[in-house]
């Protein structure tokens, strides 16, 4: 993948925690990397065919001059948002310098970095009670609707009868593909917010529930958390989450096994 790489814009701004800082414009300096596919443009010396720079270090500048945020790791976390959403890049790396801290010590610069990146999350969505569809929809438009998230395929709705011994109503469940540059942890918390919207009652263990979101894959992420289990444990065994995957994503490849999910 072919890179763009911007250095030490400079931007004069008012970003701090101390009252003078917020006050007092001071300079900070951009390092930027976006990963995009510049080929065609090449082949064709067409700059409508890739990234205009000169907008992107306008765009820079504007978000930086346009907002007071008491951290930089704010400034640069909330930059590289702002470009994931408004360009086509499949990545950034953005670090932000800033040489006139506040610190009583010599030094050339305190920098962070944030980097993004767009990545494939597959997830397994179940209803069984009320109008099990309606919730079904209603979560796939609040993931369309969240401008940080991509919904990029939505399998048919199968029904299945409960799993687990708890539940007594059968399911239906689907299964969605998207890109997201939100961290796993940050989707989870998304994810639980639309099951709350949604009334979801968590006090009994696999019971009955008007809906139930799953992150089963998220690119090739790994993770056994207290919070998060990635891939989401047992999956391999369910086949109402196994069906709908098979009809959207036939060849992502499990991190763990090695298999594509056709051949589970």
């Amino acid at each position: 993948m072919s890179s763009i790489d911007i250095y030490n814009l400079k931007v004069t701004a008012c970003h701090g925690v101390l009252l003078e800082e917020k006050i007092n414009r001071q300079p900070f300096y951009f390092d930027v990397s976006m990963k995009y596919d510049f080929t065609a443009a090449a082949k064709d010396d067409d700059l409508n065919l890739t990234l205009n720079y000169d907008e992107i270090m306008h765009s820079i500048s504007d978000f930086c001059k346009d907002n007071t945020f008491n951290l930089i790791e704010t400034l640069c976390h909330r930059t590289a948002t702002m470009l994931m959403r408004k360009y086509p890049i499949d990545s950034v790396s953005i670090t932000v310098k800033k040489p006139q801290a506040p610190v009583s010590l010599p030094f050339d610069n305190v920098s962070v970095t944030t980097n993004l990146t767009r990545t494939t999350a597959l997830l397994s969505l179940g209803s069984n009670m009320g109008d099990r569809q309606a919730y079904l929809d209603n979560a796939i438009k609040r993931l369309q609707a969240n401008q940080d998230i991509t919904v990029q395929n939505v399998s048919a709705p199968f029904e299945n009868p409960p799993y687990g011994g708890v539940a007594q109503l059968p399911f239906i469940n689907m299964a969605v593909k998207l890109s997201t540059y939100l961290s796993p942890y940050e989707l989870l918390e998304y994810i639980h917010l639309i099951e709350s919207e949604a009334q979801r009652d968590r006090s009994v263990h696999w019971g009955d529930r008007t809906l139930d979101m799953d992150i089963i894959f998220y690119g090739d992420c790994v993770i056994d958390s207290k919070a998060l289990t990635i891939p989401h444990p047992d999956y391999i065994n369910r086949d109402f989450v196994l069906k709908p995957l098979k009809e959207i994503a036939p060849d992502f490849v499990c991190p763990l096994i090695k298999k594509r999910i056709r051949d589970l």
